[in-house]
């Protein structure tokens, strides 16, 4: 028997159970977001905790010495779920090379398979182009195999409850790092590419799969798009948030006027010009300072202008047409990431594939904002009935 097929008994409630609930614990939009995010991942006792540190901290700076040090409370009260996610705040903040950062991602990774009884035979690691992907894998393929994978600064120990649900409803999880994610990145210095296709190819070759789903989440739904165009092992894809033009997205926060400006200077190639007004942004706005730095450290590149222009290559309408998968395709109604059009974007230009389904997540049942922070128990949901129904669809036999 394949003891990667005996699911782990988490040491934790699972917090895929708890009432939906997004709110606001800080005035930075940004931060806010990420509280909540922390906060659907914690214990219900987490709240009080965070808001406090949160009224705390005004800045980055502040924001990451709060949760470091609460982090540090909370371990010692015995509360090692709430402090690992207190670490993760922490260290989401902290630019490449700080020396705080490693010990926190250390102690939330490490922390995290400690509570979901994580053991030798559910990971691994498949070689990339000289380095390696890490992996997860849960369950038996009774159903079909999922194959899970985060975005731009997510690390894939964050979505154990979300891997165990799929798993518990009889799919194969097979959860990885790609370049310019955790582990891939951080470990073995693999950066972010567009070409997606070629990690996924390589962990289905690993694993010898065909005929999967993919899962990607936030950019994730991005790449998904990209590699369901050039792999032809998969049959579903879906895409959590969808997100059709990243340079979009990362171009909301500025002004109307700041915008075209950015996109006037990258078609023209102002690179001196374009690195001199970015860098005055950056030392205005601790946002845009971070964005940018950490998105540097990700794509391997040294300037804002290579950012930007690498960003700009990271969209779907080139290669959507290629999809001949069945798509679902989550938004929320009010992602401050990223807009909602490029739900209607999406759908369009998947003129190929095998079917399209759409659901809009709202205010009302707390879904509205980026990959359903607030509920993600119902995009779970929302997922897994959709698998399901998938499933029956192609599995009845045609007219005679």
């Amino acid at each position: 028997m394949d003891r990667s097929a005996v699911l782990p008994e988490p040491l934790v409630p699972d917090v895929l159970t708890k009432p939906p609930r997004f709110e606001r614990l800080h005035p930075n939009l940004s931060i806010n977001f990420q509280l909540n995010r922390w906060l659907g991942w914690m214990t219900a006792d987490a709240h009080d905790d965070v808001a406090a540190a949160a009224a705390r901290a005004g800045g980055y700076e502040e924001f990451t010495g709060e949760f470091l040090a609460l982090g540090d409370r909370l371990f010692a009260a015995d509360r090692p779920l709430d402090a690992a996610f207190c670490y993760r705040a922490a260290e989401f903040f902290l630019p490449p090379g700080d020396q705080r950062k490693a010990p926190a991602r250390r102690r939330f990774t490490e922390t995290l398979r400690m509570l979901y009884q994580i053991r030798p035979e559910h990971t691994g690691a498949v070689p990339y182009q000289g380095g390696s992907l890490p992996t997860y894998r849960f369950g038996v393929p009774g159903k079909g195999t999922v194959v899970l994978f985060g975005g731009f600064d997510s690390y894939v120990e964050e979505f154990f409850p979300m891997m165990l649900a799929i798993a518990r409803r009889g799919y194969q999880v097979i959860a990885f790092e790609g370049p310019g994610q955790g582990g891939a990145l951080e470990d073995c210095g693999l950066h972010l590419t567009r070409d997606w296709q070629l990690p996924v190819g390589a962990v289905l070759d690993h694993f010898g799969l065909d005929q999967v789903t993919l899962l990607g989440i936030s950019l994730g739904g991005g790449l998904a798009i990209r590699a369901a165009a050039g792999e032809p092992r998969i049959a579903r894809v879906i895409c959590d948030d969808i997100l059709t033009d990243f340079l979009a997205c990362n171009l909301r926060p500025f002004l109307a006027g700041e915008r075209a400006v950015v996109k006037a200077l990258l078609r023209l190639r102002a690179i001196r010009l374009l690195d001199v007004l970015l860098r005055r942004k950056m030392n205005k706005d601790p946002l845009a300072e971070w964005g940018i730095t950490q998105g540097e450290h990700v794509l391997g590149v040294s300037s804002p202008y290579q950012y930007l222009a690498s960003l700009a290559l990271y969209v779907t309408a080139d290669v959507s047409g290629r999809v001949r998968a069945d798509a679902l395709l989550l938004a929320g109604a009010e992602d401050h990431y990223v807009p909602l059009t490029q739900l209607t974007d999406q759908i369009t230009t998947l003129t190929a594939a095998r079917s399209v389904t759409a659901r809009v997540f709202t205010r009302d049942e707390q879904a509205q904002n980026h990959v359903q922070v607030g509920n993600i128990a119902l995009s779970v949901q929302v997922i897994l009935d959709w698998l399901d129904s998938i499933g029956k669809r192609h599995s009845q036999p045609g007219p005679a």
